[in-house]
């Protein structure tokens, strides 16, 4: 159903490879930072040239972050089309398919490095991103995947900024789609209906099928998930 392959070299050239090798859709995984250890948003970048694909997807995904970890939206409602000041745009504005780079948590943040460095934290990042994949490639294929700073031609050392606690953010963004990848290859096919799940961790406990116009309410204080017809 997918296959992801990873890209190295200067981020032209993963560009190139990826559109020659007819990828679907393309994401580059970084995290934030900041000099304000209260930096506090989620929010993908789009190229100045992206689809409304890949603004839509950015912005699914930027949403589902943030309400998965209760912290706020960033950009415009969720992207930055063309990077910040430019940067992030070339990054991306090269690829044939849909494509998005993804800064998910501050790596400067005492809280989100909890969860970018912590097995947990990177599961949900992945379990995310595989859903978003799932929802805006329904037919499946190749997925190219880059990691943000790391294996660079023209700067073999770069791994991108600290994370508090230690450790660098390339190397949390690699363990994030090292996840990803193994629950994408897994998928045998794309559910027909609307389905919710139960999951714990990278387990799915309990799965169903829905109409897809039924509202769906989970009950925090009594334990209990409403399903009603709208």
């Amino acid at each position: 159903m997918y296959k992801v392959n990873f890209y190295k070299g200067d981020y032209s050239d993963r560009q190139r490879q990826a559109n020659e090798d007819k990828c679907v859709a393309y994401v580059e995984h970084h995290f934030n930072s900041s000099s304000s250890p209260a930096a506090n948003y989620t929010v993908v970048i789009t190229g100045a040239n992206a689809s409304q694909t890949s603004r839509n997807w950015g912005r699914w995904y930027a949403a589902v972050v943030a309400r998965e970890f209760n912290i706020p939206i960033g950009g415009d409602q969720g992207i930055v089309v063309g990077g910040y000041d430019g940067r992030g745009d070339f990054n991306l504005r090269f690829t044939e398919m849909p494509a998005i780079l993804l800064e998910p948590l501050f790596a400067s943040n005492p809280q989100h490095a909890v969860w970018i460095t912590g097995e947990e934290g990177q599961g949900r990042l992945a379990q995310i991103l595989c859903d978003s994949i799932q929802r805006f490639f329904q037919k499946g294929g190749l997925i190219g995947f880059s990691v943000g700073h790391k294996y660079k031609s023209s700067n073999p050392i770069d791994r991108g900024a600290a994370v508090l606690g230690g450790g660098w953010e390339a190397d949390y963004a690699e363990a994030v789609l090292e996840k990803a990848k193994i629950l994408l290859e897994k998928i045998e096919e794309i559910p027909k209906e609307r389905e919710i799940k139960v999951v714990r961790g990278d387990t799915v406990l309990w799965k169903m099928g829905i109409d897809a116009d039924t509202n769906i309410s989970w009950d925090a204080m009594r334990g209990i998930l409403s399903i009603e017809p709208s």
